[in-house]
C-alpha cells in the first residue's frame, strides 16, 4: 500500500462519526428554548414600552422593529454555527467528546459566555458608525443602516459556511459597518473616508490582523513547550480508531473547548447586543434612549459632575460658545479637526444636559418628546470626550479639567450604555442555538483539511489554549476579535510545528477569504444602503 492510501486509511479509521442525528430530546428542547426565547422578548418588549407612559401613533416603527430585531438575531444564529464550530473541531477530532455532545455543550457556555459580557465591545462597535446615523437611527436612513450591514455579514457569513471556509464573523461586521459609512459619506457628496472613525476602525483592524499571528505562533510554541515538558509520545500521535486520549488531556481538552466557547460567547454576542441596543434606541427611544432603571439619587450627582466639569471648561476656555454646539462637538466627532469653538460647545452643552437632569429630577422623568434630544446630547458629548482623551496633544488640558472630563462621561455612559436582561438573554439563546445547527462544515475545513495528518492530542490542546486565552483578553480590553481566525491559525501553527504539513490549497482559500472578507462585506452592505435608502 502506497503512503497516500496509507494516510487516507488511517483518516478514515480514526474520523469521528459526524453523521449522526441528535436526539428526540435535544430537538424538543431545541425549539422549545427557542419558542421560549420569542415569546420572553416580545413580553419583555412590552412590558418595557407600556411602563413609559406613552401611546404609539402609529404601528410601523414596532413592524419595522420586529423586522430588524429578527434579522439581528438571525445574525448571531448564523455566527452560532459559523464560528463556534472552530471551538469544538477539536476535542471532536481528538475524539474527547462525540460530535453531539460537544455542540451542546459549546452551546450551554456561548449561552453563558453572553450573559456574562461586559458590553465594552457592543458599544466599541456602534463607535464605528456614522455620527449622524446614529443621531437619527430611528429615521428612514438609520434604518437603511441596520438592515443593510445585518443583511450583508449575513450573506457573507452563508457563502463562506457553504463553501466550508473559516471565515471571521466579526471581520465580516466590521466591513459592512465601514462599508455603510463610506456610502453614506459618498451620497451626501462628502469624501468617502469622512463617513468612518478610521482610528477606531485601526484599532480593531490591527486586533483582527495580529490575531491569526497570534494563534499562529503561539500555538506553534505551546505545541513545542509540551513536547520538551511531557514525555509520553502518545499525547503527539493522531488518535487510534475512535479512542478518547488519556483522561487528564481529555479533561484539558474539553476544559479549553468550554473556555473558548465562553470567550466566544462573551465577544461575539456583545456584536449583536450593540447592534439591537441601536435598534431600540431608534425606536422605542422612551423605553431604551436613556437608562430609567438609573436610581434618582445619582441625578443629583450627575448634575453636580456636569456643573463641575463646565466650569472647568470655561476657565481654561472663556470664550463664548458658538450658536449651534451641538453642530460643533457633531463635526468634531465627524472630522476629527480641532477649532477654537470646540471646548466653549463643549461647556455649553455639558451644562445644558446638567440643568435637564437636574430639572427632571430622574432619567426616568424625562418627557417623551425629550428623551431623543437628551440622549444625542449625551451621545456627542460622550464621544467628543472620548476623542479628546485618544488625542491628548490636539488640546491641552490640565489634571483636573481632564479628570472632571472623564468622570462626566463616566456618567453619561451609565445612562446611555447599558443593555437590558432580556437583550442578552435573546442573543445568548440565539447564539447558543446557533452552534447546535450547521457546524458540520467548518469542522471538516478545521479537522481535516487545514494539516495533512491526524490532529494530535497535543495540538488541539495547544489551538484551543491559545484560542480561549487570545480571546478571552481581547475582551478585557473591548476588542472583538475573530474565533475563527484564532482557533484555524492556532491549528495551522501546530501542524507546521510538528512538521505535518499544511494543505496549501486550504491555507489559500482561507487567506483569500481573510483577505476578500472587509472588501466584499464593505461592498455589499454599501450596495445594501444605497438600494434600501431608495425604499425606505
Amino acid at each position: 500500500m502506497n503512503t497516500k492510501a496509507l494516510h487516507s486509511s488511517k483518516s478514515i479509521s480514526s474520523r469521528p462519526e459526524l453523521s449522526k442525528k441528535h436526539s428526540l430530546i435535544t430537538q424538543i428542547l431545541f425549539f422549545g428554548t427557542l419558542l421560549a426565547g420569542l415569546l420572553f422578548t416580545v413580553a419583555s418588549l412590552n412590558h418595557d414600552v407600556s411602563n413609559t407612559d406613552s401611546s404609539p401613533t402609529t404601528w410601523l416603527p414596532f413592524i419595522l422593529l420586529g423586522v430588524a430585531l429578527l434579522i439581528a438575531l438571525g445574525f448571531e444564529f448564523v455566527n452560532g454555527f459559523h464560528d463556534t464550530a472552530n471551538a469544538v473541531a477539536t476535542v471532536i477530532y481528538t475524539h474527547s467528546l462525540p460530535a453531539n455532545v460537544a455542540v451542546v455543550w459549546s452551546g450551554f457556555f456561548n449561552f453563558l459566555g453572553v450573559m456574562a459580557s461586559s458590553g465594552a465591545v457592543a458599544f466599541g462597535i456602534i463607535s464605528l458608525l456614522p455620527v449622524e446615523l446614529i443621531l437619527q437611527v430611528g429615521s428612514a436612513a438609520g434604518f437603511a443602516m441596520v438592515f443593510s450591514l445585518l443583511i450583508a455579514a449575513i450573506l457573507w457569513n452563508l457563502g463562506t459556511w457553504f463553501l466550508g471556509l473559516p471565515a471571521s464573523s466579526s471581520h465580516t461586521l466590521i466591513g459592512s459597518i465601514i462599508g455603510v459609512g463610506v456610502a453614506n459619506a459618498l451620497m451626501h457628496g462628502r469624501d468617502g473616508t469622512s463617513g468612518v472613525d478610521w482610528a477606531q476602525a485601526s484599532k480593531v483592524g490591527y486586533s483582527l490582523l495580529l490575531s491569526p499571528m497570534v494563534g499562529f505562533i503561539a500555538a506553534a510554541l505551546v505545541l513545542l513547550a509540551l513536547r520538551t515538558i511531557i514525555k509520553n509520545r502518545e499525547l503527539f500521535r493522531e488518535p487510534k480508531g475512535n479512542k478518547p486520549p488519556p483522561a487528564w488531556i481529555r479533561g484539558i481538552l474539553i476544559l479549553t473547548c468550554t473556555g473558548v466557547s465562553f470567550a466566544h460567547g462573551s465577544n461575539d454576542g456583545q456584536k449583536g447586543m450593540g447592534l439591537i441596543m441601536l435598534i431600540l434606541v431608534g425606536t422605542v427611544p422612551m423605553a431604551y434612549a436613556l437608562n430609567r432603571a438609573m436610581p434618582a439619587d445619582q441625578a443629583i450627582q450627575f448634575s453636580a459632575v456636569a456643573q463641575v466639569t463646565q466650569a472647568s471648561l470655561q476657565q481654561i476656555a472663556p470664550g463664548a460658545a458658538p450658536a449651534k454646539p451641538l453642530d460643533t462637538l457633531s463635526t468634531y466627532i465627524r472630522t476629527k479637526e480641532v477649532t477654537a469653538e470646540l471646548l466653549p460647545a463643549l461647556a455649553a452643552v455639558t451644562g445644558s444636559i446638567g440643568q435637564q437632569v437636574k430639572g427632571y429630577g430622574s432619567l426616568a422623568k424625562v418627557p417623551a418628546d425629550a428623551v431623543a434630544n437628551v440622549r444625542n446630547d449625551m451621545y456627542l458629548t460622550s464621544e467628543a470626550i472620548r476623542l479628546i482623551d485618544k488625542n491628548p496633544g490636539t488640546i491641552q488640558l490640565d489634571a483636573d479639567t481632564k479628570a472632571n472630563l472623564m468622570a462626566f462621561k463616566k456618567e453619561i455612559d451609565k445612562a446611555t450604555k447599558f443593555i437590558p436582561l432580556w437583550v442578552k438573554i435573546a442573543v445568548a439563546i440565539a447564539l447558543g442555538l446557533g452552534t447546535m445547527v450547521g457546524w458540520k462544515r467548518i469542522v471538516v475545513t478545521v479537522g481535516e483539511r487545514i494539516g495533512k495528518t491526524h490532529l494530535t492530542y497535543a495540538q488541539g490542546a495547544s489551538a484551543e489554549t491559545v484560542a480561549m486565552l487570545t480571546i478571552g483578553a481581547a475582551d478585557l480590553y473591548g476588542l472583538p476579535v475573530s474565533t475563527t481566525q484564532v482557533l484555524s491559525s492556532g491549528v495551522a501553527g501546530t501542524m507546521a510545528a510538528n512538521r505535518s504539513g499544511l494543505q496549501m490549497g486550504t491555507i489559500r482559500n482561507l487567506l483569500m477569504a481573510w483577505v476578500l472578507t472587509l472588501p466584499m462585506a464593505m461592498l455589499l452592505s454599501g450596495s445594501l444602503y444605497w438600494l434600501f435608502s431608495q425604499f425606505i
